[in-house]
């Protein structure tokens, strides 16, 4: 990461029809897990796997945002959020995945868009974050070329309900990770271990659905629908701002050099260009299933933005000299202590100005960052704060070098932090906190963070606050917390 300038920093505002939000997903908050109120999904069955996830911890009550949907509502609005990204359980929808809807289901989600309109919170709608129905995994899950219409008919019944409300639509949620550590490497649901073609195989069958989806969402929609979809962004950024610098981290960002779905092309071409990449082609070889060309055209649809989720990047360099038919980059590492989280990722917030910037460039369509932020061991003070001074700084920076980009050119529309409140992590458990609020998940009381009220700042100040010193003020004492 280069030195950070001795310099005043310049004046910061992000554009005023620019969308501040948060966001959070339906199995990682919701609970409401009773059979009588929803299906089960491979999370599920994934969590009952002895030592699956940390400590054995379970998703099934998670933040019971289903009975305080109304109130974690009103605390976002309170928390200055304009826009928040939720998406919607799957098998809470349709318990089997296909055929009859489950109406207590699709009522809670009718409920929460209500109640977030109410509150003055523009509902983003995710149409699958890694809750796949169980039943349907019983009957081949991705690896099914019926997937897709599994797909397509449950985001018609979404869509229909909530379309009269809803304009932002999103259809899958990091295809990279529920596919790569879901399919091939076993550490998330449904925890298999699949050679490279079947799980090749998935990815295009995930990737029709999202074409799939793309389409049902166009012919259901009661009003006009801005679609788009939020996949993993894999960042890589130049050492320096020397121009060979650059075109290297160019070309590492969109390059796929190794046999796994770590990448942005293999899932970013088809879906934006039509076509699979070259070198993709060549490394995954005859591990690439056939198909028709048909399904290319359905993968190919009309999108209004490019969703991106971006934590953390890798620092390149131009290779000097390049070898002959070898890469155009070498890697760069970090200086000693940079900093890191608690999930041991690098902070790099310059992954928030290339990221951006090297998708807009190739793929021409407006950005939005659908995920961003970090985690960190937060807890209650003993005058009931959660001072989490890692993430405020940790978002100050990104933010900085997001406005960067945008103020170079880079069409960047919203910006969804990553999470609006502590939650299930996955095979991690409880054990990682993203949130800006605080969960004490023993009593399920909700603690806004000195990030939140900084954030809210931010937001109200269209970034102005950005070069502000932190006010620890910010985080109010609570009178009625005990003090040891």
């Amino acid at each position: 990461m280069p030195s950070p300038s001795t310099q005043p920093p310049a004046p910061v505002q992000f554009p005023a029809n620019f969308t501040w939000g948060v966001a959070a997903s339906s199995y990682q908050i919701e609970g409401g897990s009773s059979p009588d109120l929803r299906g089960e999904s491979v999370w599920d069955a994934f969590c009952r796997k002895n030592g699956a996830v940390f400590e054995n911890h379970q998703g099934g009550f998670a933040c019971d945002h289903y009975n305080r949907y109304d109130a974690d509502a009103a605390l976002m609005a309170s928390l200055g959020a304009k826009a928040y990204r939720l998406s919607v359980m799957w098998p809470r929808v349709m318990k089997e995945g296909v055929g009859a809807v489950n109406a207590i289901g699709l009522d809670f989600y009718d409920k929460l868009v209500d109640s977030l309109l109410a509150h003055g919170v523009e509902p983003w709608v995710t149409l699958f974050h890694w809750d796949f129905p169980l039943a349907l995994y019983h009957r081949g899950g991705w690896l099914n070329r019926d997937s897709a219409e599994w797909f397509g008919e449950y985001t018609t019944k979404v869509v229909e309900r909530l379309s009269d409300r809803v304009t932002n639509w999103m259809t899958i949620n990091e295809p990279q990770v529920f596919l790569q550590l879901g399919h091939a490497d076993g550490k998330h649901a449904p925890g298999v271990q699949l050679p490279l073609r079947e799980t090749l195989l998935a990815a295009h069958n995930a990737l029709r659905a999202h074409g799939r989806s793309v389409q049902a969402i166009r012919a259901a929609a009661k009003k006009p629908a801005r679609v788009g979809w939020a996949p993993v962004g894999h960042v890589s950024y130049p050492v320096d701002n020397d121009p060979a610098n650059i075109d290297a981290a160019r070309a590492a960002t969109f390059a796929i050099q190794q046999p796994h779905l770590w990448n942005n092309t293999w899932f970013a071409d088809p879906v934006c260009l039509g076509c699979y990449p070259e070198d993709g082609l060549r490394v995954y070889g005859n591990n690439v299933p056939s198909h028709p060309v048909s399904d290319m055209d359905l993968i190919h649809q009309k999108l209004d933005f490019y969703g991106v989720n971006i934590y953390s990047g890798a620092c390149v360099k131009a290779a000097t000299p390049a070898a002959a038919g070898g890469p155009s980059w070498e890697a760069v590492n970090p200086q000693p202590g940079n900093p890191r989280n608690t999930m041991d990722w690098n902070m790099a917030p310059q992954a928030l100005h290339f990221g951006p910037r090297f998708l807009f460039d190739r793929y021409r369509l407006p950005i939005v960052i659908t995920e961003n932020g970090t985690c960190s061991t937060d807890w209650t003070d003993m005058h009931g704060r959660v001072l989490d001074p890692q993430r405020v700084d940790y978002t100050r920076r990104y933010l900085l070098a997001l406005h960067e980009a945008i103020a170079q050119g880079t069409n960047v529309r919203g910006y969804f932090h990553w999470s609006f409140m502590d939650n299930f992590e996955w095979a991690e458990g409880y054990k990682q906190r993203f949130g800006l609020v605080h969960v004490d998940y023993a009593t399920q009381k909700r603690t806004p963070k000195l990030s939140a009220y900084w954030y809210k700042r931010v937001m109200e100040t269209r970034g102005a606050s950005l070069t502000e010193p932190t006010d620890l003020s910010f985080a109010p004492v609570d009178p009625a917390a005990a003090i040891r």
